[in-house]
């Protein structure tokens, strides 16, 4: 008894090392291998999000490699009007920013003046007249006799000499690197992101075109009850993915809207490019509301006399933000992925940290997929129910 006691606790000690060593694994491949999987994980974003569109262009009798190249042309040619569209809001920003910023000195030397004076204000009502000359007095010894010492060690200056000045060696001073070396310096930071970004149009090319084949390839892996489960599996991962991506792009379009609407009858600059960033920053989990009022606010600096301005434009924000994340957020998106707010902070947290800024944006949708199979395999039904709300 007490030998099969101790193989027990031994197999089980080797079980959970086991465990452990395969989660650092994971999370180092994880990590070392960013690139690769945000890469992986954003062209399946995109292939669950169009592949309703390329099943409706294809019930036109199109085949569905064409049917998927006219879906992804016209997806990329909305996105270039998009990046021109706020690329000329963002040049014309640039242009201004000077008057931006001194706008914001002047607002900043305001502020320190007013202080300034009710700092003044409140030593003389609290400290009585005599206290007050007493510390003057104070004060103004060190600065008499620091006056008194430089009276005291004064060096005569020297007169200037006569004659012509001396003639002084001229070098031009010439840039070692060629241009070349210069800008590839400057880019090589940018061209490993820069090439995995060139990838994700063919993934999301392939991955639409061979969807049918894909699928059938991956289910013939199992049998039986394990195949239905992979299926459902495979199912619940774009319901969720789509869900959310979608959900939040329709919130984000509506919020945009009516936050550029109000912006633009509030005479503020920039309102077809700041309705948008507000719009977007309303979305981030935890921190959309005050992120949502950073930019209508620092657009209002411009504006003279800003301050009932600037307090509108935060109620309102404030307003479009409670709206649509108590009210529009549950019913679009809440429905189909239902990720308890635990889950989704450990999510943020661990992705982000793993994976940066990117990983603050795949984290909901990644723990989505995580449910959606949970959900769907008998074994890791507990998992799913700790994971949900």
């Amino acid at each position: 008894m007490e030998l099969f006691t101790s193989t027990h606790i031994s197999n089980r000690s080797l079980h959970i090392g086991t465990l452990v060593i395969a989660i650092a694994a994971g999370v180092a491949l994880l990590y070392y291998g960013r690139d690769f999987f945000v890469t992986l994980i954003i062209s399946a974003v995109f292939a669950f999000i169009l592949d309703p569109l390329v099943v409706l262009v294809s019930k036109c009798h199109i085949p569905r490699p064409a049917s998927t190249a006219i879906v992804l042309g016209i997806a990329l040619v909305a996105l270039y009007f998009v990046a021109v569209l706020a690329g000329t809001q963002i040049s014309t920003l640039k242009r201004d920013l000077p008057v931006f910023t001194s706008r914001l000195s002047e607002i900043v030397d305001k502020t320190n003046r007013e202080l300034d004076l009710i700092e003044q204000q409140t030593i003389q009502t609290l400290v009585p007249t005599s206290l007050r000359q007493q510390d003057q007095q104070i004060q103004k010894k060190p600065q008499e006799a620091m006056q008194a010492h430089k009276r005291r060690t004064r060096v005569p200056v020297k007169p200037p000499e006569t004659g012509p000045p001396p003639i002084q060696e001229v070098r031009i001073h010439t840039d070692p690197r060629p241009v070349i070396a210069s800008l590839y310096s400057y880019l090589s930071g940018y061209f490993h992101a820069l090439l995995m970004a060139s990838f994700v149009p063919v993934l999301v090319y392939f991955m639409l075109s061979w969807r049918d084949h894909i699928r059938k390839s991956v289910l013939r892996m199992f049998e039986g009850h394990e195949r239905y489960a992979v299926g459902k599996s495979w199912s619940g991962i774009a319901d969720s993915t789509r869900a959310y991506v979608l959900g939040n792009f329709f919130l984000w379009i509506l919020l945009s809207i009516l936050s550029a609407t109000a912006f633009f009858f509030l005479k503020v600059p920039y309102w077809l490019l700041i309705g948008p960033i507000s719009g977007f920053c309303s979305l981030i989990p935890y921190v959309g509301l005050p992120l949502s009022m950073i930019p209508p606010v620092l657009a209002a600096l411009a504006i003279p006399n800003q301050f009932k301005i600037v307090l509108l434009l935060m109620a309102i924000t404030g307003a479009l933000h409670v709206i649509a994340m108590n009210f529009l957020y549950a019913k679009i998106v809440g429905r189909r992925v239902r990720l308890n707010p635990l889950a989704v902070t450990v999510s943020l947290m661990f992705w982000g940290s793993i994976w940066g800024g990117i990983g603050l944006i795949l984290a909901v949708p990644v723990m989505a997929a995580v449910k959606a199979i949970c959900d769907n395999v008998e074994a890791l039904e507990p998992y799913g129910r700790l994971l949900g709300d």
